[in-house]
């Protein structure tokens, strides 16, 4: 299966048709969160990738909530938005989770999750599937200032469940890159499109 990742968007529309193009080879786009910037611009970005016609994949970044992005992607057939849910994609299974873990200090704009919440969103992943998170792992692809800003609950969920692969976004200066935890790829997708083989 060849994935299409991606994250953090942020109302790029020049980013967004690029993304549309490089689809056309994709049998699955994968879009772990932050379409819109604080709150706006979602639709506009939404309308962009809803050009795209292979199974798609979302969960929801900071800067817009599940329930945004479910109403942004109700007229986008190949659209399946994730939030402590889960879908099966030609036989793989796909779990997601949104929001920035832990809380930023970014204040009431930004959809942010608990370390506890995230928790309990998390449990009912399925083992050796892929992972799709707004917030990456502690301790992987997750360094801003020197500082590891990563979800521990991401990083306890990987190492119970094992998954394939991993997506990720939200740190922006770790984009592109990634990290391996076990036999689980790590990968912090970015606005440019990153090609995955599973």
């Amino acid at each position: 299966m060849k994935l299409l990742l991606c994250s953090d968007i942020h109302c790029d529309r020049a980013a967004a048709h690029r993304l549309v193009e490089m689809s056309a080879e994709a049998d699955v786009l994968v879009v772990a969160g932050d379409l819109a910037v604080m709150r706006k611009g979602l639709r506009e970005t939404v309308g962009v990738l809803a050009d795209v016609s292979c199974p798609t994949v979302l969960v929801p970044g900071n800067g817009e909530s599940d329930a945004e992005l479910v109403e942004a992607c109700r007229a986008w057939p190949a659209a399946r938005v994730l939030h402590g849910s889960g879908c099966r994609v030609d036989g793989v299974d796909f779990w997601g989770l949104g929001a920035a873990v832990p809380t930023t200090p970014f204040g009431s704009w930004s959809f942010d999750l608990s370390e506890e919440e995230a928790e309990r969103l998390l449990a009912d992943c399925p083992s050796g599937g892929v992972l799709v998170t707004h917030s990456p792992p502690f301790g992987h692809v997750d360094t801003a200032g020197g500082e590891h800003l990563g979800s521990r609950s991401v990083l306890r969920t990987i190492e119970r469940t094992k998954p394939q692969l991993v997506v990720c976004g939200h740190i922006h200066g770790c984009w592109t890159q990634e990290s391996t935890l076990g036999a689980s790829r790590i990968v912090n997708a970015g606005p440019g499109g990153v090609w995955v083989e599973i």
